[in-house]
């Protein structure tokens, strides 16, 4: 299982639940995406591209990889 979610510290986030999440094909996708692992939090993360849109976009990846995916992401505030 894992959560992805856009995270202001870390950017997109992509979390495993457990070391058993983290096939070699679900390493090699998030690779592939321009993922790298941070030990710090022990998570898949990307500065870059974190808006709705990637978020679904990489639930759906490890969806299509067999994970259950948990995805989050805050709409943006409305500007006046």
């Amino acid at each position: 299982m894992f959560l992805v979610a856009a995270d202001p510290a870390h950017g997109l986030v992509a979390a495993p639940q457990s070391p058993e999440d983290l096939t070699p094909e679900t390493e090699e996708a998030l690779a592939a995406q321009q993922f790298t692992w941070n030990e710090e939090i022990e998570a898949y993360t990307r500065e870059a591209g974190h808006g709705p849109a990637a978020v679904d976009g990489i639930a759906g990846l490890l969806r299509e990889l067999g994970h259950y995916v948990f995805s989050s992401h805050t709409p943006l505030a409305r500007r006046r």
